[in-house]
């Protein structure tokens, strides 16, 4: 079984940072660690939303479907992402599935302790709206790099999973291997495409091997496409 939080490890997320130790216990109260496998869906479109869930280790994704059946990323999580905030908050649906990349472990957390405390904790409620209008900047991003060339989408996709892997700290940090249909639905991509983009960044040394994943190589060539400041 995955280690459980502490009021220490809670407090280290930025929804979190302003708890204090009473109401971190009562968050705290009754979470479960738990092992997910690679490619398990975790959380379901369209089911209640009955707690919220804390990622430690590992990465998944928020993907969602167009009308034609095409699988849409919305984003990439990674270790100190919440997963469920907002269907809690609304008693409603979760609007997206949530699926392994890898192998994770997360903390599900009691729904009624969280709840109590976004409506009685006005910090928290601010936090909470910083981490949505954050979540959707990203999204935006995302979306408008859909009109960039496959390159520049590619490239994009590995930033954005170096900075999950790292929470945000550094754009080479080891990117565990993922299968390309993977990278090519993050990028909105073919598979042929994305094979073919990827080979050459590799041939250009933009991206480099490492026996546990990849990492990118070349922070220049992010800076020329607009990625990087």
């Amino acid at each position: 079984m995955p280690p459980l939080l502490t009021a220490a490890d809670l407090r280290g997320l930025p929804l979190f940072a302003q708890l204090t130790d009473s109401q971190a216990d009562r968050l705290l109260a009754g979470q479960i660690g738990v092992d997910v496998a690679s490619e398990q869906v975790l959380l379901l479109q369209q089911d209640e939303g009955e707690g919220l869930v804390v990622i430690q280790t590992g990465l998944a994704k928020v993907r969602a479907y167009t009308a034609n059946g095409e699988e849409a990323v919305m984003a990439v999580l990674g270790p100190g992402d919440l997963m469920g905030e907002m269907a809690v908050l609304t008693a409603g649906l979760r609007n997206a599935d949530v699926v392994a990349l890898t192998p994770l472990t997360v903390v599900k957390l009691r729904a009624g302790a969280y709840r109590e405390l976004l409506f009685n904790d006005g910090s928290i409620s601010l936090a909470l709206a910083q981490l949505l209008a954050s979540r959707l900047s990203a999204l935006n991003r995302r979306f408008l790099l859909r009109g960039a060339d496959a390159t520049t989408r590619l490239l994009g996709v590995l930033l954005d999973l170096a900075l999950t892997c790292s929470r945000g700290q550094d754009p080479l940090a080891l990117i565990p291997p993922l299968p390309q249909r993977e990278l090519a639905a993050m990028a909105g991509l073919s598979r042929e495409t994305t094979s073919r983009t990827f080979a050459q960044l590799r041939e250009r040394a933009m991206v480099i091997g490492d026996p546990q994943g990849m990492r990118i190589a070349d922070l220049q060539c992010l800076r020329k496409r607009g990625l990087l400041n």
